[in-house]
C-alpha cells in the first residue's frame, strides 16, 4: 500500500507524458496548457489510494485516474470562464490567454477525451465504475447550475446550500474512490462506504474553505481573504448569519449585503465583527467537525485492515489541513 506522497509524482507524471494530437493545435495546446499545471492532483490520487486497498498493481488504472483528473479540469477551465476569472494556480486562465471561443471547445475536448480515458484501463471491464463517473460527472454540472442559480437569490437555506456543495465539490471526489474501488472488484457495500468517506471528507473541505475565506492567513490560504464577503457569496457562513441574526444586528448585514459602492476593507471588518458578534466560526467549525467524524465513521466501514486504511486518513486529515 503505497501513501499519497509516493503515488503524487507517479500519477502526476503520467498524467503529463498522456500524447494528445498535435493538430489542430489551437484546440489541444489549451489541453496541454491545463493538464500540464500540476497542482494537487486530489481526486485521481485518490482513485489510486481506493484501488490500491484491494490490489497492487495500480498502474492498471492510471489511465482512469487520468480521467478523473482531466474532467476535472475541464470543469475548472469552465467554471473560470462564467466567473471571467483571470488566474487559474497563477497562470492565466484559457479564456484569457486565449480566448472565450477557444475555452468552450478546448473544454469540450477534455470532456471527451476524459470519457475516452475511463473505457480504457481496467474500466473496459467494469461498467459499473463508468456508471459512477456518469452519474457524478453530471452531478457536478447540476451543482454548478444551483450555485449560479443562488447568486440571484437571498433567500438560500443551510440544506440548500449543502446540497449544492455536494453536488459541485463532493460527488467527483466521492465518485473517485468508489471507481478505485469498483475498478478492485471490491464489494459493493465497501465501494459505498469509500463514496461516503469522500462525500464528508470533500463537504468538510469546501466548508472550511468558507471559514478561511473568513479567518484564514492570506499567506497560508493561497489567496486574500474576505473576497465571499465582498461579493455576497451564499456560503455556510453568510446563509448562517441571515438566520441568527437578529434587530440591528440583521439590519447591518442586510445593509451591507446591499450596498452598491463600498470600501472593500470596510465590508469585510463590518461583516466580520458580525460573523464574531454572532458566533459564526464556531457553528461552522462545529459543522467541519461532525462532518469529520462522519467521513471516518464510514471509512471504519470499509473491510480491509486499519493500517491500510490509516493513508486515506492521513490523506483526509491533510486535506483539511489537520493534525495527524
Amino acid at each position: 500500500m503505497l501513501t499519497h506522497k509516493q503515488i503524487l509524482p507517479l500519477i502526476d507524471a503520467y498524467i503529463k507524458g498522456i500524447k494528445y494530437p498535435e493538430q489542430p493545435d489551437g484546440l489541444y495546446e489549451p489541453v496541454r496548457y491545463v493538464l500540464g499545471e500540476g497542482g494537487k492532483r486530489m481526486r485521481c490520487v485518490l482513485l489510486i489510494m481506493a484501488y490500491n486497498l484491494f490490489r497492487d498493481d495500480i498502474e492498471s488504472v492510471f489511465t482512469n485516474a487520468a480521467a478523473i483528473e482531466t474532467y476535472h479540469n475541464f470543469t475548472l477551465l469552465h467554471d473560470d470562464l462564467m466567473d471571467n476569472a483571470d488566474k487559474r494556480r497563477g497562470k492565466p486562465t484559457v479564456h484569457k490567454k486565449w480566448n472565450p471561443s477557444v475555452a468552450i471547445l478546448s473544454g469540450d475536448a477534455m470532456l471527451i477525451l476524459a470519457y475516452k480515458l475511463m473505457y480504457q484501463g481496467r474500466a473496459i471491464d467494469c461498467p459499473q465504475a463508468v456508471k459512477t463517473f456518469t452519474d457524478v460527472a453530471l452531478g457536478v454540472c447540476d451543482g454548478q447550475q444551483y450555485d449560479m442559480e443562488f447568486e440571484q437569490r437571498n433567500d438560500v437555506s443551510e440544506d440548500e446550500y449543502m446540497e449544492m456543495i455536494r453536488l459541485k465539490t463532493s460527488v467527483l471526489l466521492a465518485g473517485a474512490l468508489k471507481i478505485g474501488a469498483q475498478l478492485a472488484g471490491a464489494s459493493e457495500e465497501d465501494a459505498q462506504a469509500l463514496y461516503d468517506f469522500g462525500e464528508s471528507v470533500g463537504l468538510a473541505f469546501q466548508l472550511q474553505d468558507d471559514l478561511l475565506d473568513v479567518y484564514g492567513d492570506p499567506k497560508v490560504f493561497g489567496k486574500n481573504i474576505g473576497g465571499d464577503i465582498v461579493e455576497n457569496k451564499k456560503t455556510f457562513m453568510l446563509i448562517n448569519a441571515l438566520k441568527m441574526s437578529e434587530g440591528e444586528t440583521r439590519e447591518q448585514l442586510a445593509g451591507w449585503i446591499s450596498r452598491k459602492e463600498f470600501d472593500k476593507q470596510e465590508k469585510i471588518k463590518a461583516v466580520t465583527d458580525i460573523y464574531d458578534r454572532i458566533g459564526i466560526k464556531k457553528v461552522c467549525s462545529d459543522k467541519i467537525n461532525s462532518l469529520f467524524d462522519k467521513a471516518f465513521q464510514c471509512l471504519g466501514k470499509v473491510g480491509v485492515e486499519d493500517g491500510k486504511k490509516q493513508y486515506l486518513r492521513d490523506f483526509a486529515l491533510e486535506i483539511l489541513g489537520r493534525e495527524k
